[in-house]
């Protein structure tokens, strides 16, 4: 077997947008799943370029992958701690990962106060989460079996019942490449192997 370094974490599912009002200033949230700090980043200036006549574009972000950690936000002008950091904790206590967030406001003509700020922004992030949905990424295990061509109907059988096939290959015999949950993987060999009355071989990738 070989696993597949992959941290197990929350994002946003998809892409979403909101829309709130408070005391007459608007505010547009923006969240999107990414996969490093550099696609946050331009989503942050996406999104700033599309607001370029806002009276600010706040944003958050949180990444971890096997290669970076990564944690920012900024408020762009509005009072220190009431806009960037109400929508990290909103990522934080959600505990997402990969997550980009922006809150472009519109400034209504009635000044909210810091703490109208603070629930303004963390209500829009709120919301942004809830409109997106909250994927879970598992992390995978690959496995290989080698076996004849007399077992592949079983072999599939059981596949689908723990994960999927990524690559097969079709020669003197067959060979399948597994993905599964890890913690997943032992189950699943063993009812290969039994299955196939022992007539599959699990190796290495």
């Amino acid at each position: 077997m070989v696993f597949l370094q992959e941290h197990f974490y929350k994002t946003l599912k998809s892409f979403s947008k909101v829309e709130l009002v408070f005391k007459g200033s608007l505010f547009i949230g923006y969240g999107k799943p990414v996969k490093s700090e550099i696609e946050a980043k331009e989503f942050i200036n996406e999104i700033k370029s599309i607001h370029s006549d806002a009276t600010h574009n706040v944003s958050a972000y949180r990444i971890d992958t096997e290669y970076n950690f990564a944690m920012k936000y900024d408020d762009d002008g509005e009072p220190q701690g009431s806009a960037g950091k109400p929508i990290y904790k909103v990522i934080e206590l959600k505990n997402l990962q990969n997550t980009v967030i922006v809150i472009t406001r519109y400034f209504g003509g009635v000044k909210l106060g810091y703490g109208g700020l603070v629930n303004a922004y963390s209500d829009t992030a709120t919301e942004v989460v809830n409109s997106s949905g909250i994927l879970e990424v598992f992390e995978k295990v690959h496995v290989l079996a080698e076996f004849d061509y007399s077992e592949i109907q079983k072999v599939k059988q059981i596949i689908e019942n723990f994960g999927k096939i990524v690559d097969e290959n079709y020669f003197d015999v067959v060979k399948f490449k597994i993905e599964v949950k890890k913690g997943l993987e032992d189950e699943l060999i063993k009812k290969l192997v039994n299955l196939t009355k022992n007539k599959i071989k699990i190796g290495n990738l």
